[in-house]
């Protein structure tokens, strides 16, 4: 029996409408069982004069459970809440997960890269906690609770030693932040006790970054808190060849919502010449996690497809600008279909 699996499809805006139609079409032509449900967010809903989150597009992906979302938009100075930090908050997507790999055919410095960046995602300073102590003066406070980090040391610690990797570190700074950070370690290394198996470090953040880039092999699963994970997650994209080869996932209890790194770069939108690529393998995620989460094999199938034919395109050449390659948008979409076809 034929079954389709529904799923939430949030455009964006910019380069996110292009991103999305391409992913649309390379998961057909995969034969991922998907309906599609499309909502809006961020200025594409401002333009239907909605909130830049409507409750609709968040009471679908609570119906759904899962959604594929393309870079949204919040503008900058007029009082609108994050809409990534909104959806988070809505859904409890407490954990998010970020590979970076080194890409055959993608030219870059290193080409042994294969890390992790596992994120708390609700926390921190992106709590958005800020306020005017006096004229002249603002605060922002770093909320930090048990309850937060222990269940992202839980979670990252289940996901090392489900997907096989070797080991988990910590990136803190504990050193100065005593209590919050000093309360993120404190937690990790509780689970840590729990877990022998897994080998475990912690290492200051800012030390972690300069080794980072010495040499990446020396890590595999990393651990942050919410604002150092968004900053050490687009640094290692740097290592691999940029955002536009970096998928992305927001996971919770319940709901989980998929994502390129990417931002919705308005400057080149329309023009044909965004790389969807980050969406594509943020699709490639969502497909395993269903897979994973309810046994779909035909999931798992299409998900193979896919990464097999981005892998073959890349290395033979066929790649975007920004990778160094000549073709547009439509071109890679094609080429990438193309090769599925064929296999």
């Amino acid at each position: 029996m034929n079954t389709t699996r529904d799923v939430v499809a949030i455009p964006g805006d910019g380069i996110g409408p292009e991103v999305m139609d391409a992913t649309r079409q390379v998961l057909d032509a995969a034969g991922a069982p998907l309906t599609w449900h499309e909502h809006q967010a961020g200025v594409a809903a401002l333009a239907n004069g909605d909130p830049v989150l409507p409750d609709r597009t968040v009471d679908a992906i609570r119906e759904c459970r899962v959604a594929l979302k393309g870079p949204c938009t919040t503008p900058v100075g007029k009082g609108f809440s994050s809409v990534n930090v909104q959806l988070r908050k809505a859904l409890d997507l407490y954990a998010a997960v970020r590979p970076v790999r080194s890409l055959a055919g993608v030219k870059t410095r290193f080409d042994n890269v294969d890390l992790v960046i596992i994120r708390e995602n609700t926390e921190g300073l992106y709590s958005g906690v800020e306020n005017v102590v006096t004229p002249g003066t603002v605060m922002s406070m770093k909320v930090a609770t048990e309850r937060a980090c222990e269940r992202i040391s839980a979670w990252a610690f289940d996901y090392t030693r489900k997907r096989n990797r070797k080991g988990l570190t910590v990136f803190h700074k504990a050193n100065i932040m005593k209590l919050t950070d000093g309360l993120f370690i404190r937690k990790s290394a509780e689970v840590a006790a729990e877990n022998p198996d897994i080998p475990y470090n912690e290492v200051i953040i800012d030390a972690g970054c300069m080794r980072m880039v010495q040499d990446p092999s020396q890590f595999d699963v990393l651990l942050l808190e919410n604002l150092y994970g968004d900053v050490v997650s687009d640094l290692c994209a740097g290592l691999v060849g940029g955002l536009g080869v970096v998928p992305g996932a927001n996971i919770g209890e319940r709901e989980a919502v998929f994502e390129a790194v990417h931002g919705s770069a308005p400057d080149i939108a329309g023009k044909d010449i965004a790389n969807p690529l980050a969406l594509i393998m943020s699709s490639v995620m969502m497909l395993n996690y269903l897979a994973d989460q309810e046994g779909l094999d035909a999931m798992r199938t299409a998900a193979d497809r896919i990464k097999q034919a981005y892998n073959a395109c890349l290395e033979s050449g066929k790649k975007t600008r920004d990778l160094g390659g000549m073709l547009s948008t439509t071109e890679f979409t094609a080429a990438l279909i193309d090769t599925i076809t064929a296999a």
